[in-house]
């Protein structure tokens, strides 16, 4: 059966009248849960959008300036929440980004590394106090443009945002102890390529340690993801950053891979797919660009027996289903200690039809929409695979609403390694369910992919935590806890998860050249 057709047929409910073994249990009528129709509803509660001044048609910013592409073509934003139309974008060609490699070089020879940290230093903090004054309209365009919603962009995202642009203000004249006993000197022109599923913290990931570090920068923003990148050029222009020390051009793959080729470019960081970052590596091989790359991941959530399990599965939902499964750090494989799967299938289950899918920018909604139809059908198409290798569904009975891009929250029991749903990255909310028996055996399942990016850890035992966390290849790994971000920590990955580190101290390290 498609999973086309599994989206549309009446999901399995989360009290469902069958165990996983197919037989009736014995629920006691004190202990039965309401059915999904008796469950409370909610008035709409609808973010303010009546104010944003979304441009019918947004252009590149090149030398601190809004600029036409040279090839006069335009391509459309979609809301992927209702399908409309929100603005064309520039498409820029190799023309243009030649002009926004110039503009970057001119700009770091004259201006930006010349001037004393102190002075770079201001104009982050001034970036990051404007974003602040700005958040809230920035979240709301953020939700609108990308379909995630309004609560992680206003709760989680923008004030990460600013938080990274005013860490490394901090570090701009202070580098010198970033590395000790080691002069650093930035590398000159950076080329940065964001994804989709965070197109603002991405860019504030990139942008801020660069700037900090004296290079300057041409940042493409992805295809369905531009509007907010242009916002915050605007916020540039309003805190007077010099012309040319970020350049922001928009487009698809032609447009990345002019930034990537350009001979002037001496730094490339990437954050996508691994299919992609393995064509990059190839396009610098020979070259004297650095290159650091931030690719995918198919985290495992580790549950053992002496777990806190409600607390987990909150941390499931949080690190799948919150954020539709659209981070690369998604905990999309689940671990459960065979004691206590049936509870945690239970509680999982439950919990899952609780949560509320529709409008983004409704701050009772749960999940929002998914980024795009290619994506959307890749979602389907991974589904399908799991149902025609046997593993069983469990969706949601959450109602889905008739325009837009959207897949119910879900996911998958009766698993195996094998399976393509629990080696490949499916960027829904689609979680794939596994168990085990040993530590031993916890950690050989969760190593065994090609991915190494992150990880979770659920047990009582600190010493449990330690032991678990020294074992797992995953460049960063939480305990009792998921998705959590702070700009002083690094973030980065293993094997074909990419290589160098965002964040923190060592965010710098990329973006400056040691002697």
């Amino acid at each position: 059966m498609s999973a086309k057709k599994i989206a549309r047929r009446k999901p399995v409910l989360a009290r469902s009248e069958k165990s996983l073994n197919g037989t009736r249990p014995t629920v006691p009528a004190s202990e039965r849960r309401l059915d999904f129709g008796e469950r409370w509803s909610f008035a709409p509660a609808l973010e303010a959008k009546d104010y944003i001044q979304l441009q019918s048609r947004y252009q590149l910013f090149i030398g601190g300036k809004f600029v036409a592409p040279r090839s006069h073509v335009y391509f459309d934003s979609i809301n992927p929440a209702t399908e409309e139309k929100l603005a064309e974008i520039a498409s820029a060609d190799a023309r243009d980004v030649d002009r926004a490699v110039k503009s970057a070089r001119r700009a770091y020879e004259k201006i930006w590394r010349p001037m004393p940290g102190r002075e770079r230093g201001k104009y982050l903090y001034r970036i990051a106090r404007l974003i602040q004054e700005k958040a809230r309209e920035l979240a709301v365009l953020e939700t609108m443009d990308g379909g995630k919603t309004i609560k992680e962009s206003r709760d989680v995202d923008l004030p990460l945002v600013s938080a990274h642009f005013f860490y490394y203000a901090g570090w701009a004249d202070k580098l010198q102890y970033a590395f000790p006993g080691r002069t650093a000197e930035p590398l000159g022109v950076a080329g940065q390529i964001i994804p989709w599923n965070f197109p603002l913290l991405m860019a504030a990931w990139k942008l801020a340690p660069a700037l900090a570090s004296g290079n300057t920068c041409i940042l493409k923003p992805a295809e369905t993801t531009s509007i907010t990148a242009l916002h915050l050029a605007e916020l540039f222009q309003q805190a007077e950053l010099p012309e040319g020390v970020v350049n922001i051009i928009t487009g698809a793959g032609a447009t990345g891979k002019a930034l990537v080729e350009h001979r002037d470019v001496d730094k490339i960081a990437f954050t996508g797919s691994t299919q992609v970052g393995k064509l990059l590596i190839k396009a610098v091989a020979g070259t004297r660009k650095k290159l650091t790359l931030e690719l995918g991941g198919k985290a495992a959530n580790i549950i053992f027996e002496d777990a806190p399990i409600d607390q987990a599965v909150e941390g499931i939902i949080a690190g799948i289903y919150f954020n539709q499964g659209h981070v690369c750090c998604a905990g999309s494989r689940l671990l459960v200690q065979e004691g206590v799967f049936p509870a945690v299938i239970r509680k999982l289950r439950d919990r899952i039809a609780t949560l509320r899918v529709g409008d983004p920018l409704d701050k009772n909604t749960d999940i929002g929409a998914i980024n795009s139809r290619g994506q959307l059908d890749k979602i389907h198409e991974l589904v399908d695979s799991g149902l025609q290798q046997g593993a069983q569904l469990v969706q949601s009975p959450a109602r889905l609403p008739k325009k837009g891009y959207w897949y119910p929250p879900s996911f998958f029991t009766g698993v195996t390694a094998s399976h393509r749903i629990a080696q490949e990255e499916i960027f829904g909310p689609v979680l794939s369910v596994m168990t085990f028996r040993t530590p031993e055996e916890a950690i050989e399942r969760a190593n065994n992919t090609p991915y190494g990016l992150s990880a979770g850890v659920w047990t009582d035992k600190g010493s449990k935590i330690f032991k678990i966390v020294g074992e797992l290849r995953a460049g960063i790994v939480w305990a009792n806890t998921y998705n959590k971000f702070d700009p002083t920590s690094p973030f980065g990955g293993y094997k074909e998860s990419g290589f160098g580190r965002e964040g923190g101290r060592h965010g710098l390290l990329p973006y400056v050249a040691l002697s």
